[in-house]
């Protein structure tokens, strides 16, 4: 029987993505996508668009029951965390629909201080971080955090480095964050500050099924989509990655998503930077969802992981356990209006000269 699935988010990037993953590993399913803005839902790559209620209202649970129920569908994807937590506390009414880790391991991904002091708790390596319970204080907790700047400022829960910006102190620090409470509506208290992290930048995306890790693979980002214009010189979003094969990123991410319970099952994408001397550390966990640009590797390597994803998902029969699926030197490079390209290490000259490399052209006779 042809798979029936439907994605949130339709017409995104991250959407998009996943859509031509999953069509990479398998054209047959039928996909519905669905999303609040119709602009945005008009160039979804879905073979079937809807236009749903915004997965913030209370109109979006009763919305989505009714179009699964019309469109027999059998699984449905989220692509933001938002709707993460949607379909989260909808699980009831969708039943065997959703695949996603259980709400307190969401919850507490979702709040990147809640998630730091668990993994600390696990001796998972983390960046010693803070929450800010008053702005006044802040002299006080750059004290206890110790060490030298720059410090790490961002907003404890949201996404694409919300709020992030290196800070040399407390008085910087308190800018930012009046900052963002006046002009933003984020109040300084959903904040955090942490040691910064100057290495290298991970991630892993995985999943598992009770307890059991099935399929992981690993990236490192190169370069940002934005970053010369932000204060912190970075984003969560790549221009430049690549596939690396490191045992350090992988053990690490399998610890900090096992410590979120024994019998977890879902995706997990994980972020990681190192540390001054050079460890991994895990400076968030997007529960349930994948990373919006790492899909488009899933031809590298021996399994297409979004597939992998829904046939785990709708029980069928796979033929993985504890399976690192990287495949070194692979390069995406992405854009604003293009297409994500993937290129081998070897291939990244192929067809490109330079002046000092290319022949003279030939003469036309035009002199003689």
């Amino acid at each position: 029987m042809r798979r029936r699935l439907l994605i949130t988010g339709a017409g995104t990037g991250a959407s998009n993505n996943l859509v031509r993953s999953l069509r990479a590993g398998d054209p047959s399913p039928w996909i519905v996508g669905v999303n609040n803005d119709r602009f945005v839902l008009k160039k979804s790559l879905a073979d079937q668009r809807y236009l749903l209620p915004s997965a913030e209202s209370e109109e979006f649970t009763a919305a989505l029951q009714v179009l699964v129920e019309r469109e027999r569908i059998a699984l449905v994807i989220p692509t933001s965390d938002l709707e993460v937590s949607a379909l989260s506390e909808a699980r009831e009414a969708l039943g065997p629909r959703c695949f996603l880790p259980d709400r307190a391991a969401i919850a507490r991904c979702q709040d990147k201080h809640a998630l730091t002091a668990h993994l600390a708790a696990h001796a998972i390596p983390i960046a010693d971080t803070r929450p800010v319970t008053d702005v006044d204080a802040l002299p006080d907790l750059f004290a206890r955090l110790g060490g030298s700047p720059p410090f790490w400022c961002r907003a404890r829960s949201g996404s694409r480095s919300l709020g992030a910006a290196p800070v040399r102190g407390p008085e910087q620090a308190r800018a930012w964050m009046l900052y963002w409470e006046e002009m933003r509506g984020v109040p300084a208290t959903s904040f955090i500050v942490s040691e910064y992290l100057p290495g290298r930048d991970f991630l892993c995306q995985s999943l598992w099924k009770d307890g059991a890790l099935l399929l992981a693979n690993t990236f490192e980002r190169l370069s940002y989509f934005g970053g010369e214009s932000n204060p912190s010189g970075v984003s969560s979003l790549s221009s430049l990655a690549k596939t690396v094969i490191d045992a350090r990123v992988l053990e690490t991410s399998r610890a900090a998503v096992r410590s979120l319970g024994p019998k977890i099952s879902g995706v997990f994408s994980v972020d990681l930077k190192e540390n001054r001397r050079g460890v991994p550390c895990v400076t968030e966990i997007n529960a349930g969802r994948f990373f919006i640009g790492m899909t488009a590797f899933d031809h590298v390597g021996k399994h297409n992981l979004p597939l992998t994803f829904v046939r785990v998902a709708l029980g069928e029969p796979v033929d993985l356990r504890d399976e690192y699926d990287t495949v070194d030197d692979y390069y995406l490079v992405r854009d604003l209006d293009t297409l994500p390209g993937v290129f081998h290490a070897d291939e990244l000259f192929d067809g490109i000269q330079t002046l000092a490399d290319a022949p003279a052209p030939a003469g036309d006779g035009s002199d003689a």
